[in-house]
């Protein structure tokens, strides 16, 4: 089987670009994943920042593939870009080459898997293979009724004991109709977050 032309690309921007502060953007299956296009807009215009996009099949409901103005890795390309024992894998090659990983939004489901340590796509294997030492940033996004059920304290709880930090979740009107707590942190709030990582003097 031929290798997926993609995976060039992957090997090359691994590096041309060791200089940059490199984002890693993780989409789940939440209406708050069509804000995807401007969080990556504001991240790259960040100076010294390199994103790349990693999208659950569910989050691409939400959002179009044109408007993301950077590489978008889905549950497919980890399979095709694999032929053979010696390829890499991309979950890895992605998790080597990302300083800093942004889920935005996290839904209940993949919140759910994450606590679990479920793996079972793209984005859950890299969470799964997260270097701790590094920052993995989450942004949970649900219906309020969701957001206030018991589990959900815990989980996110557990994602804190793994040493992942939390952005918290506002209260607005749900594109539901419901109002109240579940919404996704405002983009500029994500943004500054992941810009006070960039200040961080280096370990």
């Amino acid at each position: 089987m031929q290798k997926h032309p993609e995976f060039d690309h992957l090997q090359l921007d691994l590096q041309t670009n060791s200089s940059k502060f490199r984002v890693l953007v993780g989409l789940t299956g939440s209406v708050a994943s069509l804000k995807a296009p401007l969080l990556v807009t504001q991240l790259l215009e960040i100076p010294g920042v390199d994103v790349r996009v990693v999208t659950t099949d569910h989050a691409t409901h939400f959002y179009d593939f044109a408007e993301v103005p950077v590489r978008v890795y889905t549950d497919k390309d980890e399979w095709e870009m694999w032929s053979k024992r010696s390829d890499p894998v991309l979950h890895i090659e992605l998790r080597r080459w990302a300083d800093l990983l942004v889920i935005a939004p996290l839904d209940a489901n993949t919140l759910g898997k994450i606590a679990s340590g479920i793996c079972d796509n793209l984005l859950t294997c890299v969470v799964r293979a997260w270097d701790t030492t590094r920052p993995l940033l989450f942004c949970p996004a649900m219906n309020t009724a969701m957001w206030q059920h018991p589990i959900t304290a815990q989980q996110v709880a557990t994602l804190k004991g793994f040493g992942y930090t939390e952005i918290p979740c506002i209260a607005k009107k749900l594109v539901c109709g419901d109002e109240g707590k579940g919404a996704m942190a405002e983009v500029s709030t994500i943004v500054d977050t992941i810009i006070q990582y960039l200040q961080k003097p280096a370990e």
